[in-house]
């Protein structure tokens, strides 16, 4: 396989617009329990919700899953959205909406790079939420590579992060 050119420096995934079943309750998990803003809804159909005031960092929609059900284990598809929290505190906070709205973790963990929590949407998408470590706290093998991990996240203690 030959070497492809590199992606240009400062490409970013620029938002997920996920297929759900019921767009009022996924906009309340969304909007109500992790915060996001309600930037512009299309109907009963769509909806567009940012972090801050952009157009729109997640779409939602029901025009080919209205009513429908999450894809069985074991078929492709998205395995989870992520949300990058500027800060520790930040996600600390995510955490506290999340168990105050009675949502379950599937998993917490530390990977070295950054600190994530792992949850469902109400269409059972997975939703990974996380803060980067600095750069400098990254851990490097001695070859000078990355050297990623997965560690148990010491939720009690991220929750001590939370800013008042």
């Amino acid at each position: 396989m030959s070497q492809s050119p590199a992606v240009a420096a400062g490409t970013k995934i620029g938002h997920v617009h996920l297929k759900v079943a019921d767009l009022d309750r996924a906009l309340g998990f969304y909007c109500g329990v992790l915060g996001f803003e309600l930037m512009q809804k299309m109907g009963s159909g769509a909806a567009f919700i940012s972090a801050g005031g952009y157009h729109h960092h997640i779409g939602l929609n029901t025009w080919e899953s209205k009513g429908g059900s999450p894809p069985p284990p074991g078929t492709t598809g998205l395995y989870h959205t992520a949300i990058l929290y500027p800060t520790r505190a930040a996600l600390a906070d995510a955490l506290h909406r999340v168990l105050t709205a009675g949502i379950a973790l599937d998993g917490a963990s530390d990977h070295g790079v950054s600190e994530a929590l792992y949850l469902r949407d109400p269409d059972q998408n997975g939703v990974e939420l996380y803060w980067d470590k600095p750069r400098e706290q990254w851990p490097f093998g001695a070859d000078g590579k990355l050297a990623m991990f997965t560690k148990r996240l010491d939720v009690e203690r991220l929750l001590t992060a939370r800013e008042a």
